[in-house]
């Protein structure tokens, strides 16, 4: 005759009237109360490791925006940078044009005023 408790049948090591835990009735002693709580802890853990990952996706969102902002940024200063760097070269080309046509200068008034004495003296 076993109603649950530890007279018919249970072990010697327990007393009469005390329940055993194995045929507590469920939601008693917390049977089913302590496996509630355990999901309830396991469901408090994922929502809370789930809220964090929301965070951390939406921290990253606004890292991608700065990213896009900086990015633009760059871009804006790398055009700027090659429209300076196609004049400077512009102007160093008519600088360096501007000397050579001065040494060429230089040159030929040199060979007329050494070449046309002479010349002149041989008639």
């Amino acid at each position: 005759m076993e109603s649950g408790y530890g007279y018919g049948g249970g072990s010697a090591d327990k007393g009469f009237g005390t329940p055993r835990r194995d045929d507590a009735p469920q939601g008693s002693y917390g049977g089913s109360h302590s496996k509630g709580h355990e999901v309830q802890q396991e469901i408090d853990k994922v929502v809370g490791i789930m809220n964090e990952n929301v965070q951390m996706v939406m921290g990253r969102g606004e890292n991608l925006k700065d990213l896009e902002g900086r990015t633009g940024q760059m871009n804006d200063g790398a055009a700027q940078f090659r429209r300076n760097a196609a004049d400077v070269r512009k102007t160093m080309w008519w600088r360096n044009m501007r000397l050579r046509l001065i040494v060429a200068g230089v040159v030929v008034l040199l060979v007329i005023v050494i070449v046309v004495p002479i010349v002149v003296n041989k008639k």
